[in-house]
């Protein structure tokens, strides 16, 4: 497994939609292995792959973060995630991976029920809640060309205008 570079505000391909994985091979098992051993080793919780450059609808997510229960801990490797329902709400501090070093009040959905296809073509749903709930929606953003700063106030956004410019230089 390989540690892949992460790319960061600037980068076009953060704004992109993804596209639909329409076959499961090794090559998109090693890029799910790959991007799991790159969030551990970066110490997030959660990457979408156009966050290391490929356009693909894919993340992973190490619910190690989530839960001490074995088995429940297993990371989350969602292919053509799709929100299916979504209900409530929460705000709380959100950071990205794509954007070091930035953090800020988000609010997002409470519960929400997910779709996707898992690494053996199987579909799955995941019901979540609170922070996974929040976890999910963020990597469904990034694969919709979305970043957390989005959700943010036009003020809120003006107040980080200067730390996204030089991230974004660089």
């Amino acid at each position: 497994m390989a540690i892949l570079p992460i790319k960061t505000y600037g980068d076009p391909i953060l704004r992109k939609q993804a596209k639909e994985i329409t076959k499961i091979d090794g090559s998109i098992r090693k890029l799910a292995f790959d991007m799991l051993k790159t969030v551990k080793e970066a110490g997030g919780i959660g990457l979408a792959a156009n966050q290391i450059g490929e356009e693909k609808k894919l993340f992973v997510i190490d619910r190690s973060f989530f839960s001490a229960i074995p088995g429940e801990d297993s990371p989350l490797i969602v292919i053509n995630p799709v929100l299916v329902e979504s209900r409530g709400e929460q705000t709380s501090e959100e950071g990205c991976l794509s954007i070091p070093g930035t953090f800020a009040d988000v609010t997002r959905q409470l519960e929400v029920l997910v779709k996707g296809i898992d690494l053996d073509e199987k579909e799955i749903q995941i019901a979540a809640k609170g922070f996974l709930s929040r976890v999910l929606l963020h990597e469904i953003d990034h694969l919709n060309g979305l970043l957390f700063i989005d959700h943010l106030s036009s003020i809120r956004r003006r107040l980080l205008a200067k730390k996204l410019k030089k991230l974004s230089t660089k």
